[in-house]
């Protein structure tokens, strides 16, 4: 497995090896030893598997609160997203930045968003699936998230704000301005 860590290195796109022949392909996308060795060591509980409909479709920017906080690793297993995580840790040197990565099964990438980060995509292409793990599991007292388009964050998504599909929980997140439950930054 191959992993490359990005601007907000806590961020890492984690590639595994696919190996392939007349009758199609196998490929190991998890293997918690691997992992370990490359220094992630993380104790997933919960997979999740997400299908959007339409191309634009924006799902984020979301997180737990502790005790409930996620570890989440990303990938998509039909079509392409930007993947986007802001660093939310109070007192980090990255604090309100944020990283994007396109995901997909074309490439065959994943990508693993720490607790301490807001996490959202947004669907390049028309259905979309999306496989991810989780090493807490879902507690809807502990759900939170950020305004997916607020100016203070400055993403540059794939999508104009008129076009962009969202439920009606993500259209009326907090700015991070307002963001009442930061993550303490352990450093």
């Amino acid at each position: 497995m191959d992993i490359q860590r990005l601007a907000i290195p806590e961020i890492a796109i984690l590639k595994p090896a696919r190996f392939g022949d007349s009758r199609g392909f196998f490929s190991e996308t998890y293997n918690k030893q691997r992992l370990a060795e490359l220094g992630i060591d993380l104790d997933f509980v919960q997979d999740n598997h997400a299908y959007s409909a339409e191309k634009g479709t924006i799902r984020g920017l979301h997180f737990q609160t502790h005790p409930f906080a996620q570890d989440k690793l990303v990938r998509v297993v039909r079509g392409a997203i930007l993947d986007v995580a802001v660093d939310i840790r109070l007192g980090s040197p990255t604090y309100g930045q944020h990283v994007a990565a396109e995901i997909s099964a074309g490439a065959w990438n994943q990508i693993l968003v720490p607790v301490g980060f807001a996490h959202g995509y947004c669907t390049l292409t028309p259905d979309t699936e999306i496989i991810y793990k989780v090493t807490n599991y879902y507690a809807p007292a502990h759900d939170r998230g950020i305004l997916w388009n607020d100016p203070a964050l400055g993403i540059p998504w794939p999508v104009d704000e008129g076009d962009a599909i969202l439920s009606d929980k993500d259209r009326r997140l907090p700015t991070l301005a307002d963001l009442a439950d930061p993550f303490p930054y352990p450093g």
